[in-house]
């Protein structure tokens, strides 16, 4: 795998002219990294532990394209370990064997072994937990990269042997200072407007990578005249986002879309199911989504918010995309704008809790059915007061075991609907207090 970052005694690297962009400006020091100052710089835990001379095992946890595999190079460089990388995308048990094999005889000689894991996520419980004696006795240290939260891939066993180091993606001064670093090696600018150039940096995206392997592409061209943003577009395609369906990306946007809801801004909101579905989220998974939203974090505020999505659902299943995204986005603003309340989710979760906790009591003789004389005849349905011949309609019997006291669970608050259905049970419970005065 190329590494990203040049250094900037870019004419002195001994890479090949013939070699990838990236390759060629591969640095040569942790200081010429870019972009993870936070972590590489004098006061961060590389700078730290480089500085001590001595590295823990760690786990490097960031997006395609940060230097995660670069930093891993550079820190067995500088601390005079030999580094020894594999990717567990193609090893198995058997590779693993014979790295740690090696890494035990170096050991004998003296010689401590870095052990760089490329995509350690990859690997399953079994093949992860492997790697724990050797981490434990010092014969490597462990520097595993990964794209994946690791409190979700990682064996917690393994984790409590590592230090967690978070890259960030590369913001646009750090895709900058590479732009300025290729320049530099091919000595001449970047056949771009300001404009263009400025769109270049955006489609990255913050991956250094990718962006180098798109200024390769227009160092191969000739091109006569700088490119505006519209002809740069037309010549490089721009990079899809970083999303999976089934792991952080996913779970991070979902969570983002319901947090904005749930806090009535209408525009965030709009943008992360934006983001979500221009990356291929299934449409299906967000309205299941949205309809979850609407009876948890609105319920009766506004019943119309759940009909509005499963309205969303028929509207988008009848039109397909990309005509039905639209009945999508209207559910989402509707859920947006609606009054919140979570009474009903906090009345589930009181009651359930209760149930579980009461187990079997049995109801009030009164309002159990009594289709046979033998249940008649103990007293099932004795007293019932049938509540539409009362005055109101409201009987005000009590339906609680008879071991029970009336519990309050559904609290309504004042706000949208649910401000008319606090008044009814507010008369309602003046009623039954009058009655049993």
């Amino acid at each position: 795998m190329a590494d990203l970052f040049g250094g900037e005694d870019i004419g002195s690297n001994t890479a090949p002219d013939t070699a990838p962009l990236a390759d060629r400006l591969r640095p040569r020091a942790l200081d010429d990294v870019v972009g993870q100052d936070h972590l590489t710089g004098p006061e961060g835990a590389i700078g730290r532990m480089v500085a001590a001379g001595r590295l823990s095992s760690i786990i490097l946890w960031g997006p395609p394209g940060t230097g995660k595999t670069t930093i891993a190079r550079l820190l067995a460089d500088a601390v005079g370990m030999r580094f020894e990388p594999i990717s567990a995308v193609f090893s198995g048990v058997a590779d693993l064997k014979k790295v740690f094999a090696t890494a035990k005889e170096h050991a004998r000689r003296g010689e401590k072994t870095l052990l760089f894991v490329d995509e350690i996520h990859r690997f399953n419980r079994a093949q992860q937990d492997s790697f724990l004696p050797f981490v434990e006795d010092g014969t490597v240290t462990l520097i595993g990269a990964t794209t994946e939260n690791p409190s979700f891939e990682l064996n917690a066993a393994l984790l409590s042997r590592a230090q967690v180091l978070i890259l960030r993606r590369l913001d646009a001064a750090a895709l900058e200072q590479l732009l300025d670093r290729a320049e530099a090696l091919m000595a001449h600018p970047l056949p771009l407007t300001p404009a263009a150039r400025e769109a270049l940096v955006a489609s990255a995206d913050g991956d250094g990578r990718f962006l180098l392997n798109q200024v390769e592409t227009l160092y191969s061209i000739d091109i006569p005249q700088p490119l505006d943003p519209a002809g740069l577009s037309a010549l490089l395609h721009r990079r899809v986002a970083v999303y999976d369906k089934d792991r952080e990306g996913h779970y991070n946007l979902i969570s983002a879309l319901h947090k904005s809801l749930r806090g009535s801004d209408p525009q965030a909101a709009l943008y992360y199911l934006a983001r979500m579905l221009t990356a291929g989220e299934e449409p299906l998974y967000v309205l299941r989504r949205l309809v979850r939203f609407a009876t948890e974090d609105i319920g009766l505020a506004d019943p119309q918010a759940v009909i509005q999505c499963l309205a969303a659902k028929d509207s988008y299943e009848f039109l397909g995309s990309p005509e039905g995204e639209l009945a999508i986005v209207q559910a989402c603003l509707y859920c947006a704008t609606a009054p919140k309340s979570n009474a009903a989710y906090a009345a589930m979760k009181s009651a359930w809790k209760s149930a579980r906790e009461t187990g079997s009591l049995m109801p009030p003789q009164n309002i159990l059915n009594a289709p046979t004389r033998l249940m008649k005849s103990i007293g099932y349905g004795k007293d019932y007061q049938y509540d539409h011949d009362a005055a109101e309609g409201f009987s005000g019997a009590n339906y609680w075991p008879e071991e029970m006291a009336p519990q309050t669970f559904y609290t309504p608050t004042d706000r949208g609907f649910e401000a008319r259905v606090a008044e009814r049970i507010a008369h309602w419970n003046r009623l039954r207090a009058e009655r049993d005065a």
